[in-house]
């Protein structure tokens, strides 16, 4: 009989100590911010130094917003959705940047078809005696 009571005791207190280490586990921090976060900050810098505010403004606005929705995400530790929201912040910076870089190509070429035409026009004046 004193060794049910015993034994008894050492259930007990072993599962009083799990009980403790579960309590302990749900009051950890919060899982780190998803790297992604960084990733969508440096695509939208990448962007802005491109001059995407001038030639992409509506994918770089829709970036800054998906990079909020992240870090509000982040703030009510929903590591996943945080990341998605990152995700597409990211890709919307990188587009914004492609689109930028596309529409200043766009510019020099129109540009060096100008000059070429001017060029053209002028050669063939001073080959046209009057």
């Amino acid at each position: 009989m004193f060794e049910i009571n015993r034994h008894h005791r050492l259930l007990t207190v072993a599962a009083c100590a799990g009980a403790m280490l579960l309590v302990a586990g749900c009051a950890t921090a919060p899982m780190a911010p998803p790297a992604s976060l960084n990733e969508a900050r440096n695509a939208i810098q990448t962007a802005e130094k491109d001059d995407a505010r001038q030639y992409a403004r509506a994918e770089l606005e829709e970036a800054h917003q998906k990079l909020a929705l992240a870090e509000k995400a982040v703030a009510a530790e929903d590591m996943i959705l945080a990341e998605r929201f990152a995700d597409e912040s990211a890709v919307m910076a990188q587009l914004a940047a492609a689109r930028t870089e596309a529409t200043k190509a766009e510019a020099i070429n129109e540009e060096m078809r100008r000059s070429a035409r001017a060029l053209a026009e002028e050669m063939r004046r001073a080959g046209d005696p009057q």
